[in-house]
């Protein structure tokens, strides 16, 4: 598949963007079952659909590749990115253990145990003014999480307690059954593969480890930044299980619209009204950027649509290279109540300037060429 054929790997596992990891392999262990070469003899279409799905996973599972595909797309996971390589995925073998179970009911041999879990990603929306996207901006979040409980530091048991071996499994993690010929293993049904049980769960995390807690995060908004900007915090969402790493946080930027500038990109645009007068005989005006009023010259005989460049005065880029530029187009307002001096002046006026009124074809270079010079 060409990089321009590819689908967003969020729609290709049918999973939100703020999906946990457990949903992510869950979406891909559903899809690997559904179009598995080994269930879908001579199909190519199935076989291109587990490709892709294969693909997508190896993506979202990584929580570096997963933050360079959220602010780059496919172009930051693609070739010489750190992108999809079969050869490279350790994280097939885990998943596909999975799956084979799933198959035919059997366990791939992986013993009991408890198992490092990475901790999922959080969330915190931050809302800001046009100018601070602009100029940056310290501020804080308030974030919810789980955190290792504190009163049995992780283990799930009350104090003074621990887990004991699990009597069906005796610590393995496993049960067996004969079937016919085969001796077949099935993750223990007291302790979910654990080898362990608590008997006495601590009273404050219901023997689950961890306890939902709301912190005070510091955050730095980099100048320059856009509406739907993510800045990513590693290892500040929720706390691991079992040791495990915690996962990220996103901040996730929303920037309200501006009373009448416009963005795109590093530059600005607004419009610019001037009187007649002004415009036939030039004219210094007063215009507003972000950083205060700047003097623009109007020269004489200036027409309405003329578009001005003023350098500098546009918004930093995030990535540096300097700000952009403000545009200003000028537009020529009309009178629509004049004295009986005014018309007089403007009569004798369009006496000595007659004009030929015939329409003109602009081609669309001249409409650029004024825009960006």
């Amino acid at each position: 598949m060409t990089t321009q054929a590819k689908r967003d790997y969020y729609e290709v596992l049918s999973v939100s963007h703020s999906a946990s990891e457990q949903e992510i392999k869950s979406a891909y262990r559903k899809l690997a079952m559904q179009f598995h070469p080994d269930r879908n003899p001579e199909n190519p279409e199935a076989e291109d659909k587990f490709k892709e799905a294969s693909e997508a996973y190896s993506i979202l599972i990584d929580s570096d590749k997963r933050a360079r595909y959220d602010r780059y797309g496919h172009a930051g996971v693609g070739n010489g990115a750190g992108g999809f390589d079969p050869s490279t995925f350790s994280d097939f073998s885990d998943i596909f253990g999975d799956i084979f179970s799933d198959f035919f009911g059997v366990n791939t041999g992986r013993r009991g145990g408890s198992r490092v879990q990475r901790g999922g990603d959080a969330r915190a929306d931050v809302t800001l003014t046009f100018e601070e996207a602009a100029f940056g901006k310290k501020t804080e979040v308030k974030v919810r999480r789980y955190e290792t409980c504190e009163q049995c530091h992780g283990t799930g048991a009350a104090p003074g307690k621990g887990a004991t071996t699990c009597s069906t499994c005796g610590g393995h993690g496993q049960v067996r059954y004969q079937q016919g010929f085969f001796s077949i293993a099935r993750t223990c049904p007291s302790c979910q593969g654990a080898g362990r049980v608590i008997s006495d769960p601590c009273s404050k995390c219901k023997g689950e480890t961890r306890v939902m807690r709301e912190r005070t995060i510091p955050v730095s908004v980099p100048a320059g930044v856009e509406d739907g900007t993510r800045i990513r915090y590693q290892e500040q969402g929720d706390f691991g299980t079992n040791g495990g790493p915690a996962g990220d946080l996103y901040i996730v930027l929303h920037v309200k619209p501006h009373s009448f500038f416009e963005r795109e990109g590093k530059d600005l645009f607004c419009s610019m009204p001037v009187s007649f007068s002004q415009a036939a005989l030039g004219a210094e005006i007063m215009i507003p950027t972000l950083e205060g009023e700047h003097k623009l010259k109007v020269p004489e005989g200036t027409q309405s649509g003329t578009i001005f460049r003023v350098r500098g005065k546009g918004v930093p880029s995030v990535k540096g290279g300097g700000k952009g530029d403000l545009h200003v187009q000028i537009r020529v307002q009309t009178p629509t109540k004049l004295t009986k001096k005014q018309r007089e002046l403007l009569e004798e006026f369009g006496g000595t300037s007659a004009m030929e009124n015939k329409p003109e074809r602009r081609g669309l270079f001249e409409i650029v060429k004024e825009i960006f010079g």
